[in-house]
């Protein structure tokens, strides 16, 4: 089955939501679409994380308590090790607003929930077609 992805194996995809209905069923939909699923119910969890694993693109929450999407957006994309990982924001609004101040904290795209599984394997493929083992160059 991941044959075709060469020696990467499948892409890892972090998800940063309080709400665990929406963790859980994103875990479902990249699960079924063959992809490799971190979950973080924070933005202090997802930072850890972003660190340990290296995921290959993020899906980010906006309203979450703590630490918001935006300010752990604005984190990631500060880390130059992180700064060319695709983050998708997630948001039960689907404001102008929203979207603009996700794209000045780095993010590259949007996706209003509930999301269905289409449209967030849509987004993972979309922006991870060209995907290259950038993180271990010398290994």
């Amino acid at each position: 089955m991941g044959s075709d992805a060469g020696e990467r194996g499948p892409a890892r995809v972090l998800v940063i939501d309080d709400s665990n209905t929406i963790r859980r069923s994103a875990e479902i939909f990249l699960k079924q679409g063959g992809y490799e699923v971190l979950l973080a119910e924070d933005g202090f969890d997802a930072l850890s994380k972003v660190n340990d694993h290296a995921p290959d693109i993020i899906f980010c929450d906006i309203l979450m308590p703590r630490l918001d999407g935006y300010q752990t957006c604005a984190i990631i994309k500060r880390n130059p090790k992180f700064a060319g990982t695709p983050v998708i924001m997630l948001s039960s609004k689907d404001g102008l607003f929203d979207k603009a101040r996700g794209r000045m904290v780095g993010s590259q795209d949007y996706l209003t929930k509930p999301f269905t599984k289409d449209q967030l394997l849509q987004a993972v493929a979309a922006h991870t077609a060209g995907r290259t083992a950038t993180e271990s160059p010398g290994a």
